[in-house]
């Protein structure tokens, strides 16, 4: 028997992205109901029916965020032939894509929830959550680096994926407060510069 109610007047799917949109420019905190119901076209019933509640409206904008802005970054890692190459090819994805002026400026994930209020820390932890995923993700590919011979096998394949995830997120910021694509490339430039330093083993 066929479901009753109105079906939903609306695509989904754009009106999450609009979504993702809002929270990225203006974080989790600072965006309203009123600000994501008229980004997405819809009325409050329609939101609340189609995701639940504004945290998992922002999970899913979270995830959606992942599999879309952070896909060349992912192919980085399986498709650059070298874990040098895969980093430094991430990192310059990274000045890219922060500095493109069709978007919002920075990276969702770093930026959309560092402070909230302690009603909202589950947010601000689910954030986290996916930071330390993409530390660890550039981890991987840095023991793959190690078991094909490339790396030292003392590389402390976490502290590296720490010291070049750190930098991506002061990219992040610093996109935020208007550096260009130009700014960041010199900061990629010195990263890499300083690759056999970061690789040694700590004093």
């Amino acid at each position: 028997m066929a479901g009753r109610g109105r079906p939903r007047s609306f695509d989904r799917d754009m009106a999450l992205r609009r979504a993702m949109e809002v929270f990225w420019e203006q974080g989790y905190e600072a965006t309203s109901m009123t600000d994501l119901t008229t980004a997405m076209g819809i009325a409050s019933p329609s939101l609340y029916a189609a995701f639940g509640s504004k945290e998992r409206l922002f999970q899913e904008a979270v995830a959606l965020y992942s599999t879309t802005e952070g896909a060349a970054m992912a192919r980085a890692y399986t498709e650059v032939p070298t874990a040098r190459g895969a980093v430094e090819a991430v990192l310059r994805e990274n000045a890219r894509a922060y500095t493109d002026r069709d978007r919002p400026t920075g990276c969702m994930i770093v930026l959309a929830a560092t402070n909230c209020s302690p009603g909202n820390a589950p947010v601000r932890d689910h954030l986290a959550t996916w930071r330390r995923s993409g530390a660890e993700m550039m981890a991987d590919r840095l023991r793959r680096g190690v078991d094909e011979g490339e790396l030292p096998a003392t590389t402390d394949t976490e502290a590296v994926a720490a010291f070049y995830t750190t930098i991506i997120h002061g990219m992040s910021v610093q996109a935020r407060d208007g550096a260009t694509r130009t700014d960041l490339d010199k900061t990629v430039d010195r990263a890499m510069a300083a690759w056999e330093t970061v690789l040694a083993p700590a004093p």
